[in-house]
């Protein structure tokens, strides 16, 4: 059966993706604004989804709040990344700069989340609960990648 993991698993390879095409694409392609806003839908969609469907049940219990608080903190700082490059000018070096940045943060979230804070949110949620929350997830991952997309 499909648990939030595996869920969650193919988000964290569409993101890793979109970093290392984001990293390789040239400035006068015009290639960097695209995928940056597939990036930040992707990765506003998924955090959204993550935080309802992940995070919330495990702040309940003692064992996951302070890893969920730091998950949340994460979130918080790949979304001042993006904002970051959003106003930056996609020809500058900086720009470049503050995406190898955002693409470093997002990676260590990734790495962090599947060897810590899965194993940690493994043994609050039941089987029961990591296969609900799969499609819980997966239907509002999906509306908001509609809804970030119609912006």
């Amino acid at each position: 059966m499909r648990t939030i993991y595996d869920a969650l698993r193919e988000s964290h390879e569409i993101q890793r993706s979109l970093c290392r095409r984001l990293l390789l694409a040239k400035p006068e392609t015009g290639k960097r604004e695209i995928i940056l806003n597939e990036l930040h839908i992707e990765l506003a969609a998924h955090a959204a989804s993550e935080e309802r469907f992940l995070y919330a049940p495990i702040l309940m219990d003692d064992m996951g709040l302070d890893p969920s608080r730091h998950a949340l903190a994460e979130h918080h700082e790949i979304d001042e990344c993006i904002e970051e490059l959003t106003n930056a000018s996609y020809e500058g070096g900086s720009w470049l700069a503050t995406a190898k940045e955002l693409s470093r943060i997002v990676r260590h979230h990734l790495k962090e989340e599947e060897t810590k804070f899965f194993q940690i949110s493994g043994k609050i949620l039941t089987d029961v609960q990591k296969t609900k929350l799969a499609g819980r997830y997966d239907k509002d991952y999906q509306r908001m990648k509609k809804v970030l997309s119609a912006k």
